[in-house]
């Protein structure tokens, strides 16, 4: 698969590998797109396992609608729905990292008939999250959500000035190559506006959604130095977790792990689907 559309949008796809042992499906983060997984897609595919990572909404070309409320979590939820759905398939292993995670969550409690197996990467539970505002240091950690709410303007000063946004990213561990990937794929992509609108519709989204719990296998996974996520939100993950739950912290990583700690991150997501 290289491509595959819901209604009147198109989204891109990364597909490699033979699907012995399943699939896999991963969903990136912001301000990134598949390309993210390129370290760990050979490893999930040597161990038999075809992977599938979308660029999703906003990110791909042809998936760019106007306005925030076209970037609900709902949305978002029902994208990575249809992918698994065209896949014919069945349910998949679903990962996700950043943003890719909190859809991750979201669709594993509300469509796990399409879902085998959920590795969270960073962002735990919506729910978890949330409640780590009151309970850690979250809140300052996360100004940069409400820096992004007003249109126009942030689109234009990163857009403009994209040093600014450099120097943020690298406060969160961001490598040269990464920052040059942000570069081609969202800020020269013309990507910037729908990345920017999934922070911006975080307000439509309905708040019983976020105590929605998992009924199927999870492992967390979130790196010790991450200056995005709390440690406190990673613990409150297991409380939206019924079935089996498994917080996986990496005392080295920050927050980009998918490329920072590929082997490890790697070798959770196959513990995971091997156990299921």
């Amino acid at each position: 698969m290289q491509q595959y559309s819901r209604s009147d949008l198109t989204f891109d796809v990364t597909d490699s590998g033979s699907a012995r042992h399943g699939t896999v499906v991963l969903l990136h983060g912001f301000p990134q797109t598949s390309h993210s997984w390129r370290k760990v897609t050979p490893l999930l595919n040597d161990a038999g396992y075809r992977t599938v990572a979308p660029d999703q909404r906003g990110y791909s070309p042809g998936a760019r609608p106007d306005g925030r409320a076209a970037y609900r979590a709902s949305e978002l939820v029902e994208d990575a729905a249809e992918l698994i759905i065209q896949l014919g398939t069945g349910p998949v292993h679903l990962v996700g990292h950043d943003w890719g995670a909190a859809v991750a969550w979201a669709m594993a409690a509300s469509r796990p008939d399409l879902v085998r197996t959920l590795t969270s990467v960073s962002v735990p539970h919506p729910g978890a999250f949330v409640k780590s505002f009151l309970h850690s240091d979250q809140l300052l950690r996360s100004w940069y959500m409400a820096a992004f709410q007003p249109p126009l303007v942030p689109d234009f000063v990163l857009s403009r000035f994209p040093g600014l946004f450099d120097d943020v990213l690298r406060r969160t561990g961001m490598d040269d190559e990464q920052l040059a990937d942000v570069h081609h794929d969202v800020l020269e992509a013309g990507a910037l506006t729908g990345a920017l609108n999934w922070y911006r519709a975080m307000a439509l989204n309905t708040p019983p959604a976020l105590a929605r719990r998992v009924a199927i296998p999870v492992t967390h996974v979130w790196g010790a130095h991450d200056a995005a996520l709390s440690r406190r939100g990673a613990e409150l993950a297991a409380d939206f977790a019924i079935a089996d739950f498994d917080l996986q912290i990496l005392p080295d990583s920050g927050h980009w792990i998918p490329e920072h700690d590929a082997p490890a991150l790697a070798e959770l997501i196959l513990a995971r689907a091997h156990g299921n």
